[in-house]
């Protein structure tokens, strides 16, 4: 029975706790509603309204304000007083533990303050609406008002500038009065949004006809003097260089100059129907035309004057680089029978020659083509320019093979100079390794020995052919110059290890008596020395006396280096 009770205490405390949870749930459901309500109250309908009460309150402002002033009251005092009875019911069903009914009057609380809130914003979407159009209107017609007297003012006092373009104009600019009118009547009318819509079509026209009254004076300009005196100007220009035997027809000026007339007769025709972009961009397209039509007549100049300078400079050059590529050629022919040349450089001669050839009969037919004046200048110029760098380049491969066959001799004596330098090097190896205190000299140096005496043989057999041939010679003496300098450092090298084993040997000698295993150690390195294997020899000696007497051999090699063989 107990147990009952509790269980039911404790079911009767959960029911209270969830209970007082959804409570305090609604009760922050209801504050927040009210802070909504209280937004909607809080709105600047009224100050808005003050506002429009400054404007005109005539026609459509007048009925906009009853409109806008009757929704307020409305919502003043009726829907606002709805709302607080069903924020009152909801509390009270709270407070009475009816949450249902509480959700209920909640929803339809905020569907109301949700439809108050969109009228009120409504409205003031609208008040700024009228409010601004006011406000745009005057700043916006003010700057329309002064375009427009500039606008006229222009075209009356410059109307020699417009050409067949006046009329038109002046036709566009009549029709903005009776818009000025109607804008004027319908602010006196408190019409502000239709007003707006007269400013608006006003901008968008004021934009097209001050742009035209501004542009068409200067486009006029351009069409009727600045670009037909540039015409006139080349056309006495071209004259003027034909005369002086100047070739220009392929330049196609003068038809296209004739192009440009038609363009302009038809772009002045577009202008007078106020047509201007086609023409504008006609014009800018024929002001590049023109300018490189200047530069092409320069270039031409510049090209004549060019040739004029440099034809009879390159014929000179022409005839002294032919002149010295033929004496490299004969030049070659002698040396060839001396010194083997590579094949490939032995053709530089003659290749050289029929490219000079080639040069000078391009250049009589450049000559030819300059007497008949029926040749542009700057295809002469480009023409000349070519071979004046080809006669460079040919000069420049003549001069190195010149310098070429000429360093053949200098080679050669370099190649001589140096076979006598290997020879004595060889000798004084040779008498280095007999003079030297050896029981011997082993195989193995000999054999080094007649290797190095073969090389030099084959390099000194290489400098009695005839023609000689350098390069192979040159590879001949560096093979004899390893062989040989390998053979002294290996010989001055078997010198130095002889001087060692010696040392090594009278430090041992000391401890032979007492240590029968160092005596036995360097009996056999001695007879290792008698049969001349001196590396052998060297090890089994340093093994010796290191195992009796370890570091011995740094002192041995300090005293060894102190009082070391000359060469």
């Amino acid at each position: 029975m107990v147990e009952y009770i509790i269980i039911a205490v404790i079911i009767l405390l959960a029911v209270i706790i969830v209970g007082f949870m959804f409570r305090k749930k609604h009760h922050a459901e209801i504050e927040r509603l009210e802070q909504l309500k209280l937004q909607i109250q809080n709105k600047p309908i009224l100050e808005e309204l003050t506002k429009v009460k400054q404007l005109n309150m005539n026609g459509q402002t007048e009925e906009m304000f009853e409109r806008w002033r009757a929704v307020w009251t409305e919502v003043m005092d009726i829907h606002i007083p709805n709302i607080d009875g069903m924020l009152f019911d909801a509390e009270d069903a709270v407070d009475r533990f009816n949450f249902k009914k509480a959700s209920t009057s909640e929803k339809n609380a905020e569907e109301k303050i949700d439809q108050v809130d969109r009228q009120m914003n409504d409205i003031l979407i609208e008040l700024e609406e009228l409010i601004g159009s006011d406000e745009k209107n005057r700043s916006e017609m003010d700057l329309l008002r002064d375009q427009y007297r500039q606008a006229r003012k222009s075209l009356l006092a410059h109307q020699y500038s417009y050409g067949a373009a006046a009329v038109p104009l002046e036709k566009k600019l009549e029709t903005f009065t009776p818009q000025f009118e109607e804008y004027d009547d319908l602010t006196a009318q408190g019409n502000y949004l239709k007003a707006r819509e007269i400013v608006i079509g006003l901008s968008g026209e004021g934009q097209t006809t001050f742009r035209l009254i501004e542009v068409i004076p200067p486009l006029l300009a351009d069409i009727q003097t600045k670009i037909p005196s540039y015409i006139n100007e080349l056309r006495s220009g071209i004259r003027e260089m034909e005369s002086q035997g100047y070739y220009l027809e392929h330049l196609e000026i003068s038809k296209q100059l004739d192009a440009m007339e038609e363009e302009l007769a038809a772009a002045k025709e577009q202008v007078s129907r106020l047509d201007i972009d086609e023409p504008k961009a006609a014009v800018e397209e024929m002001k590049e035309k023109v300018d490189s039509f200047y530069e092409l007549l320069e270039k031409e100049v510049e090209s004549r004057h060019y040739v004029d300078q440099h034809k009879n400079a390159t014929a000179a050059m022409l005839e002294k680089i032919t002149l010295e590529t033929r004496e490299m050629s004969d030049e070659c022919a002698v040396v060839q029978q001396s010194y083997k040349i590579p094949e490939q450089e032995a053709k530089i001669p003659k290749s050289c020659l029929e490219t000079l050839e080639d040069l000078q009969k391009r250049f009589d037919l450049l000559q030819s083509r300059t007497e008949e004046d029926q040749s542009a200048y700057s295809s002469l110029h480009q023409e000349l320019s070519e071979i004046r760098s080809e006669l460079e380049k040919i000069d420049t491969t003549r001069a190195d093979f010149s310098e070429s066959l000429k360093s053949l001799r200098t080679d050669e004596h370099k190649a001589r100079a140096r076979l006598d330098i290997l020879k004595r090097k060889l000798q004084e190896t040779d008498r280095m390794l007999h003079k030297a205190n050896t029981p011997g000299i082993p195989e193995e140096m000999d054999i080094r020995l007649e290797e190095a005496e073969e090389n030099l043989f084959v390099a000194m057999q290489g400098l009695q052919e005839v023609p000689l041939n350098m390069k192979l010679v040159d590879n001949y003496l560096v093979k004899a110059e390893r062989s040989i300098e390998e053979v002294e450092e290996k010989s001055i090298e078997m010198i130095e290890n002889v001087q060692l084993i010696e040392r090594i040997i009278q430090y041992g000698n000391r401890y032979r008596k007492t240590n029968p295993q160092m005596n036995h150690k360097l009996m056999e390195a001695e007879e290792s020395f008698r049969q001349l294997r001196y590396s052998k020899a060297l090890e089994e000696a340093a093994t010796a006396v290191e195992n009796f007497e370890p570091g011995s051999m740094k002192r041995i090699e300090v005293l060894s280096k102190e009082s070391a063989w000359k060469v």
